[in-house]
């Protein structure tokens, strides 16, 4: 039987591998932004979908509106307040279609340093999830890993655009998913046998991440170029990691 950590690590890591997916497509491929924001777009509303569904909808059986609500806000507050803390040039767009994004020479530690903070609540979930025994769905999976492709193939088209080598994307996008997965494991390792309550509220503070994260970084990059497409592309990913989600019922 794989242990739970090992499990929990395997799949933090399939969820961010996307951001390989994306460099290569952004690598080799020249796509329009508003191509890349519809693919944010849609991301956006499967993400909003799992955490609602997966992280709060499992959490409620475990503890009182207190510990959710007190949680929620708290992950909403320490990923905004750590955000605005790297919120220089290149890290504030970094999900920005490669037309738009700045090219500069430190561009690619500051988007490395703002995807690793878009993943670790996303990680911390899975790993907690997969510890304590809970269903880590198809939907919870495939909202992660679908958000992380147009970061890594906008931001990739930028970088290049910098003279950044290829060398140098694999190196940042393979270091960012490895490093989504060891998060994933200290989530299974830390909080996969805590009390019920525990768990309850470090689902709640990772879905107020993931919250705070889209609505800060994905939906007004996705609304620069689809304007009021946005919505419906959002509504469009909701619907898919809902019905996802009932076909495993």
């Amino acid at each position: 039987m794989i242990p739970a950590w090992l499990e929990a690590g395997f799949w933090g890591f399939i969820a961010s591998s996307a951001l390989l997916i994306g460099a290569l497509l952004g690598w080799f491929i020249r796509f329009s932004p508003k191509v890349v924001a519809y693919v944010m777009a849609f991301g956006s509303g499967i993400l909003m979908a799992a955490l609602s569904f997966e992280l709060v909808g499992e959490a409620r059986e475990q503890a009182g509106i207190g510990w959710l609500a007190a949680g929620f806000m708290a992950g909403a507050l320490l990923f905004s307040a750590v955000n605005r803390r790297l919120n220089s040039p290149g890290v504030k767009h970094r999900k920005r279609s490669h037309t738009q994004q700045p090219a500069a020479e430190n561009t690619g530690v500051a988007i490395a340093a703002g995807t690793l903070l878009d993943g670790i609540p996303e990680s911390i979930a899975i790993g907690l999830l997969v510890a304590s025994g809970g269903k880590l769905s198809l939907a919870t999976i495939a909202a992660i890993f679908i958000s992380n492709i147009p970061e890594a193939l906008s931001s990739t088209a930028g970088m290049r655009r910098a003279g950044r080598s290829g060398w140098f994307m694999l190196r940042l996008w393979g270091g960012i998913a490895l490093c989504s997965g060891v998060f994933a494991i200290l989530g299974a390792v830390f909080f996969g046998n805590a009390p019920l309550q525990v768990k309850a509220l470090i689902s709640c503070i990772a879905a107020g991440g993931i919250f705070a994260m889209v609505v800060e970084t994905m939906i007004p990059e996705a609304f620069a170029e689809t304007h009021e497409m946005s919505g419906l592309m959002a509504a469009f990913g909701f619907v898919a990691a809902l019905a996802l989600q009932l076909l495993e019922l």
